[in-house]
């Protein structure tokens, strides 16, 4: 598939598994129509890159501001974590457009909504960590994330 292909290329990782990037941009309202796919949907990846997002973020914040204190660091990571920061992640780095979505949930305006787009970039930050490990998840992560820390602050 093209798109998949122009997502490696956008997320600066060519996978070993493109599955799981196929995975990670499937909505479940697209794996509902299309029963005869395999490939499965995001949401236990959404789980998994959650999680990944959390300590990439984490610990970046850390590294980054060594005068900020227990409450300052977790205030930042939240912004930084919150679904309409990742929303905007997700569409700057084309997840949003490559996104699979069933029929009724496109023509509701399921691309452009926030919780399908954070849901996906946290999908596809899983895709990345068991595809390229932590180093994957740092590498597409961080340069997004300077620039909105940077205006949060």
């Amino acid at each position: 598939m093209n798109d998949i292909d122009t997502l490696q290329t956008t997320l600066g990782h060519r996978f070993e598994d493109p599955r799981l990037l196929q995975s990670a941009i499937t909505h479940p309202s697209y794996t509902n129509e299309h029963p005869e796919d395999e490939i499965g949907d995001n949401q236990r990846l959404e789980f998994l890159g959650d999680a990944a997002l959390d300590f990439v973020i984490g610990a970046w914040v850390f590294r980054r501001y060594p005068s900020f204190d227990e409450g300052q660091m977790t205030r930042l990571r939240a912004a930084l974590v919150r679904t309409e920061t990742l929303a905007r992640f997700a569409k700057e780095s084309g997840i949003g457009e490559a996104l699979l979505l069933g029929r009724g949930e496109e023509e509701a305006g399921g691309r452009h909504r926030d919780a399908n787009l954070c849901d996906a970039f946290e999908a596809v930050v899983g895709a990345l960590y068991l595809d390229g490990g932590l180093e994957a998840v740092e590498a597409f992560v961080e340069p997004l994330v300077k620039p909105a820390a940077k205006k949060i602050l």
